[in-house]
């Protein structure tokens, strides 16, 4: 799941650049209010499930994968999160609303360690605004970023990462959250170009779309994770389609490199990629082996289904 935030800061020039560039840098003077999260995706790679259910809602352990997002949010300081959806996505909605009928249905039974939990996920709407638009066609990531432009109105956007906000006050630029890959995955990412690092902050020359292992710049990769300018917007508004026919967010991010700055960090932390179906199952299965209680129970079923693949036999339960 990709998510965006917008800060209202307008900008200055720093008195100590910290950027790469000759040009001095610009630097936020407020802090990032909005985040966008784009949540209008059809969700092919997980069908049948996604065909009546959003894939923000599929379960990480016991909670859906957009609840984590918000709660990151919340914890990078948000004000307001901005929903792209799409047709279908109505269980996004409900999620973050009450329902009071539960709630009658669970107090009449006395389960108060269920009211606790749903009183957690209707406190996360209270301590931030959530506001929802519709992506009215699937155009791609860039067209949904551009789609809630008016609700933005006219903010610099960056990631919740914490670490990329950062980067964006330093810099003032537009940040890609980058990770280096293995040589032979770097066909399935945007690998950033880059002329050198300060600091730990690249500044970005390129963006090459999932290039072949001889077209690599680098071994960086672009993980979906951004720090976007007003430039950019001005960019998606012009709506030329790139891969796949759809408008591109990195496309519109490469047009405006030289004449904006454009940086990547090094994210560092846990990553998930829970666009595939593997990533998704690694995400759970790493999740839940942090969870005490969970990972008792899962330790030895591990243990037996990896017997089990050696010896090529069928796991007892299976």
């Amino acid at each position: 799941m990709r998510s965006l935030a917008c800060s209202s800061a307008p900008s200055i020039w720093a008195p100590d650049p910290p950027n790469l560039s000759p040009r001095p840098p610009l630097v936020s003077t407020r802090t990032v209010r909005k985040a966008i999260f784009p949540a209008a995706g059809l969700g092919t790679r997980f069908l049948p499930v996604t065909k009546a259910q959003p894939k923000e809602m599929l379960p990480l352990v016991d909670k859906p994968t957009i609840q984590y997002g918000v709660e990151e949010a919340i914890a990078s300081g948000i004000e307001q999160v901005i929903m792209v959806t799409g047709g279908g996505k109505r269980a996004i909605v409900d999620h973050f609303d009450r329902s009071l009928e539960l709630e009658h249905y669970l107090e009449e039974r006395g389960r108060s360690d269920l009211l606790h939990i749903l009183a957690e996920v209707d406190a996360l709407s209270n301590e931030l605004v959530i506001t929802y638009i519709q992506q009215k066609e699937p155009r791609g990531l860039g067209h949904a970023v551009w789609t809630a432009r008016l609700l933005v109105e006219g903010e610099a956007c960056a990631v919740l990462l914490k670490q990329l906000i950062d980067a964006h006050r330093k810099t003032g630029a537009t940040v890609l959250a980058v990770r280096r890959v293995p040589k032979n995955e770097v066909s399935r990412y945007g690998i950033i170009a880059t002329a050198g690092a300060k600091n730990g902050i690249y500044e970005v020359t390129d963006v090459v779309e999932k290039p072949s292992l001889e077209d690599a710049p680098s071994d960086l990769a672009a993980l979906g994770r951004y720090v976007i300018l007003p430039a950019v917007f001005d960019e998606l508004e012009k709506g030329q389609p790139g891969a796949g026919k759809e408008i591109q967010l990195v496309d519109a991010i490469k047009r405006t490199i030289g004449s904006q700055p454009v940086v990547g960090i090094e994210f560092e932390g846990d990553y998930y990629d829970t666009g595939t179906v593997p990533g998704y199952l690694r995400a759970n299965l790493t999740l839940a082996m942090k969870r005490e209680g969970l990972r008792e129970e899962l330790v030895p079923l591990l243990q037996e289904l990896l017997e089990a693949s050696a010896e090529g036999s069928a796991p007892r339960g299976l």
